[in-house]
């Protein structure tokens, strides 16, 4: 399989750059996930790995070897598109040994292989059928056959669970999950489906306006976003976002917003305008007396999820959200107090938009880079 390396990749349209200096290391046998809202470049960003697209500027490398020059048919990768693009006058049979058959791959070993790819991905007693005789998830599977069969350095994917009913995406993430498992194949997928990203993924690179704002595990884009948007974007619902001001008093670092108080660390800071951040799921009633964060507000809305509350909370002029099984009994239109422990708070620069870290000494760096630092 395949390590990918993108240094400084850029793609302007007419005045408009879909892709701007783009860096990124894809190791081999990763499961990346380029995750964003729409417009945000990561289709783009596929293409021109792809080959499909020409870069306006930079370099993309495929295990050392400058690729950039080099049309897509001789990059030895794989592209699973959102539409399936299936032959519809061939068979299942015969549209997965299409690549092979342009390949002009001996018949034998053909054969062979769109045997294998059919019994890994439960194919085998469709391979006579048409795909109109077939369902949207039987499809998308002969569209990921098609890919596997020509056993390529990485796997490319764009959107390919998008047209899907949701019981589908669900059983289809878990299939493309156990295979990327089997095949530890590197693996490029684009989605705006956060679900999909934080399920599959070993590595999500989130973009916005064709620039990173934050590459990591699923787990560090969820607990150490590293900008408001990554925090706003990754999350349902997502992180409750209130600006608010961070300063000293009596010895004591104080982040405060109207109707928000968080004591966070001892020590001085001059006064700075910043964006306090909680997840819904971390604010909860019985932390309010113990809690670094406290707030207080009315409920104004309450949604019964079966398995939990998502409680609407109106604090001041900001409608935050708390998420949780421990918020029943609970009526609209009266107070509520809640509370967040200290390592659940998030603090970002309101100018930068910024991830703050506490730096108490020179010894302790930020656990998140890029990010910008309180000084002590």
């Amino acid at each position: 399989m395949s390590r990918i390396e993108i240094l400084g990749l850029t793609q302007q349209f007419k005045g408009h750059r879909a892709v701007d200096d783009v860096d990124l290391v894809i190791e081999d046998g990763d499961f990346v996930v380029l995750l964003g809202p729409s417009g945000c470049g990561k289709t783009t960003l596929l293409r021109m790995i792809a080959g499909l697209l020409e870069p306006t500027s930079g370099r993309i490398l495929i295990d050392g070897q400058d690729v950039t020059a080099l049309p897509s048919k001789k990059r030895n990768l794989a592209m699973v598109f959102q539409s399936y693009a299936l032959y519809p006058h061939l068979s299942v049979a015969k549209n997965l040994a299409f690549p092979l058959a342009v390949l002009r791959t001996p018949r034998d070993e053909r054969d062979r292989r769109v045997r294998e790819v059919a019994a890994t991905l439960g194919l085998e007693k469709l391979l006579h059928r048409k795909p109109r005789e077939l369902s949207g998830g039987q499809r998308q599977r002969v569209a990921v056959g098609r890919a596997l069969v020509r056993q390529p350095s990485a796997y490319l994917m764009d959107e390919p669970l998008s047209n899907l009913d949701a019981k589908l995406r669900t059983a289809t993430r878990q299939e493309l999950s156990e295979l990327h498992d089997r095949l530890a194949a590197t693996f490029v997928y684009v989605t705006h489906d956060q679900v999909e990203a934080m399920t599959m993924a070993t590595k999500i690179v989130v973009l916005d306006a064709g620039r990173i704002e934050q590459a990591g595990t699923p787990e560090e884009i969820y607990h150490r976003p590293a900008s408001v948007f990554v925090a706003g974007f990754v999350g349902a619902p997502p992180m409750n976002l209130v600006p608010g001001v961070v300063g000293s008093i009596g010895g004591v670092v104080v982040s405060t917003a109207p109707g928000i108080e968080a004591r966070l660390w001892e020590g001085e800071v001059e006064n700075r305008e910043v964006v306090i951040g909680v997840r819904p799921e971390h604010l909860r009633a019985a932390d309010f007396a113990t809690g670094a964060l406290r707030v207080e507000g009315l409920v104004e809305r309450i949604e019964n999820l079966g398995s939990e509350n998502v409680v609407y909370v109106r604090v001041g002029d900001t409608l935050l959200t708390a998420r949780g099984d421990g918020l029943g009994g609970i009526r609209r239109g009266e107070p509520i107090a809640l509370g967040a422990a200290l390592e659940r708070i998030h603090l970002f620069d309101r100018t930068t938009g910024r991830r703050l870290e506490w730096v108490p000494d020179a010894d302790a760096l930020p656990s998140v880079e890029p990010s910008v630092t309180v000084p002590a």
